[in-house]
């Protein structure tokens, strides 16, 4: 849909645009100046840039009542996101060590793991033989199928474009292209897309880590399918997300609440991530369960640094019993949600995609181990639910043939 379709409703997006815009030039100057992780400093200053841009061209559209809201988010992402994180990537295959996350190296070192041994996993004994300082590296904190995005390194050694981080970004815009093209034709869609690239919180992550952006897009991607109706396809979407990381397991937990065909939605939905598992339990049974059984309940021999001042980490950390009261007040969540779904099932994708929102928030606040990042997850569902049709649509929709305009 045209952004001159409806002259009120363009320019009160481009009211918000601006603000969004000019508040994350602000956030990225901040982060150039305060950061104490190094990837951060960079990404701030030329993401700063970034946005100032942004902020300009959104005065000029408002000025000149120009079209083109979605053209500008696909390239403010290239300059907040994709130029950092391409800037970063080459310093570091320059040599700078500081240039990326820990993600980004566990998900490296399990894809050459995946190469040579046929597992990305590392099992106890060989953990427990590392240094005490590096051991937290010789964990991959995933599931099996996020170290593919280590194999362009494995296979091709040491560049800029073999970085974990550029087949990231690769992988989430091209999911991304294809969940936009299955919301309705609405000014919305620009505000999805919006929050799932262009906002701080994921354009910093994919620049300096980036593991969660494609996880995010093939959740959206599921969403983007159950507003049609195609539970099927939801199924493959969300799997395939569930065969990267646990965070996409609730939102596969939450959609089969709404699937019309759940056989056929589990199917993919819970067999892609059971079926990604296979190899890695059958090649070596203690690597996996090492890394994807024991840290994950932190029973490993080390422990992740994940330590944003959320609630669930106050908790934890300052109150006697703090672990305990933070894990009561979890499962709690969870359990309140568990009844919320069975004694109201969400009766589309948006209202799943509103369950996920709040699900995820009140899970990454309480968590007594958790990153600020992780804020993206429920950020998106949010914004993602207002674009989603209603149960009525669902019924109605038809396939559309091409991506909504800007």
């Amino acid at each position: 849909m045209p952004d001159t379709a409806d002259p009120a409703r363009s320019r009160e997006g481009l009211a918000v645009d601006l603000g969004l815009y000019a508040l994350s030039a602000i956030f990225a100057l901040i982060t150039a100046l305060t950061a104490t992780l190094p990837p951060h400093r960079p990404w701030g200053w030329l993401a700063s840039a970034g946005y100032a841009l942004a902020t300009l061209a959104v005065l000029a559209q408002l000025a000149t009542r120009a079209a083109g809201r979605m053209a500008l988010t696909v390239v403010t992402w290239g300059t907040t996101a994709l130029l950092p994180l391409v800037v970063e990537a080459a310093q570091r295959a320059a040599g700078r060590t500081d240039r990326a996350q820990e993600e980004v190296v566990v998900v490296e070192h399990g894809g050459d793991r995946l190469l040579h041994t046929g597992t990305p996993y590392l099992p106890h004994d060989a953990i427990a033989a590392l240094p005490a300082d590096e051991r937290l590296l010789g964990y991959l904190p995933y599931q099996p199928g996020m170290a593919l995005f280590g194999l362009p390194r494995a296979v091709f050694g040491v560049g800029w474009w073999t970085d974990a981080r550029v087949w990231f970004a690769v992988a989430t815009g091209l999911v991304l292209a294809l969940a936009l093209r299955q919301l309705p034709a609405r000014p919305r869609t620009v505000r999805a897309l919006q929050v799932a690239t262009v906002l701080p919180v994921c354009a910093l992550t994919l620049a300096v880590g980036g593991d969660d952006l494609p996880v995010l897009a093939l959740c959206l991607l599921a969403l983007g399918y159950a507003g049609r109706g195609r539970y099927g396809a939801a199924g493959v979407a969300v799997g395939l997300a569930g065969a990267l990381k646990l965070f996409a397991w609730p939102v596969a937990l939450v959609l089969l609440f709404a699937a019309r065909d759940r056989r056929r939605y589990a199917l993919g939905a819970f067999g892609l991530p059971v079926l990604a598992l296979v190899p890695a339990f059958l090649v070596d049974p203690d690597a996996a369960v090492e890394n994807v059984i024991r840290f994950p309940l932190g029973r490993g021999l080390a422990h992740s640094t994940a330590a944003s001042p959320f609630p669930g980490h106050l908790i934890a950390d300052g109150l006697p019993g703090g672990p305990a009261i933070a894990a009561a007040l979890l499962v709690a969540a969870g359990v309140a949600i568990g009844v919320w779904l069975i004694r109201r099932p969400p009766e589309s994708a948006r209202a799943v995609a509103i369950v996920c929102a709040v699900g995820l928030l009140t899970a990454t606040l309480l968590m007594p181990a958790t990153r600020f990042g992780y804020l993206l997850y429920p950020a998106a569902y949010a914004v993602w639910a207002t674009a989603l049709p209603t149960a009525v649509a669902v019924r109605t929709a038809r396939p559309r043939s091409a991506m909504p305009s800007g």
